[in-house]
């Protein structure tokens, strides 16, 4: 369920986080040449498929204790426990209703999830959003318009609860 930004996510598991092992992080990514080169950075800048003790790179140790694998292996068995997370990765009929929701609700909260990651809706998304809700669009239009527009990513910390995990740095 986690959400990739660009090229990679990146994770932190600090003992300040919601989710930790006491140190380390975790990186999310599809693109396999990044993988390979952050998995010999980690491991001393050694290869899997290279001598044992080859370093092809200068390298840390950043493999985590098979003790700080297992608290953090029993923590995501029991992630929706933590926080209650809903996710927009893209333009949606969902999204959309969503955003119209909680801008007629002014102030009043109309969901109950802890944390809302998902596209800002900006100028140019309210102006179409008031074309819809003066049925001078269809729902069908609105999400088509607004998929070929570049929007940003935002999270919302919509609870106490979500805001008390927040650590500044």
């Amino acid at each position: 369920k986690a959400v990739k930004y660009g090229i990679g996510s990146v994770f932190s598991f600090h003992r300040t986080k919601t989710l930790t092992t006491g140190e380390g992080g975790m990186l999310l990514t599809d693109d396999d040449e990044l993988y390979e080169k952050c998995a010999i950075y980690r491991d001393h800048g050694r290869r899997k498929d290279g001598p044992t003790y080859y370093n092809y790179e200068i390298g840390y140790k950043y493999m985590p204790s098979n003790l700080a694998a297992a608290i953090g292996y029993a923590q995501f068995q029991r992630i929706e426990d933590l926080l209650k997370i809903k996710i927009f990765e893209n333009v949606s009929t969902e999204w959309a209703e969503f955003i119209l929701i909680n801008r007629k609700a002014r102030g009043v909260k109309m969901h109950d999830y802890d944390i809302v990651v998902g596209l800002v809706a900006d100028d140019g998304v309210v102006f179409q959003l008031n074309l819809y809700m003066q049925h001078l669009i269809s729902m069908e239009t609105l999400v088509k318009e607004l998929t070929f527009k570049h929007l940003n990513k935002q999270y919302l910390f919509g609870t106490q609860r979500a805001i008390d995990k927040l650590v500044r740095i």
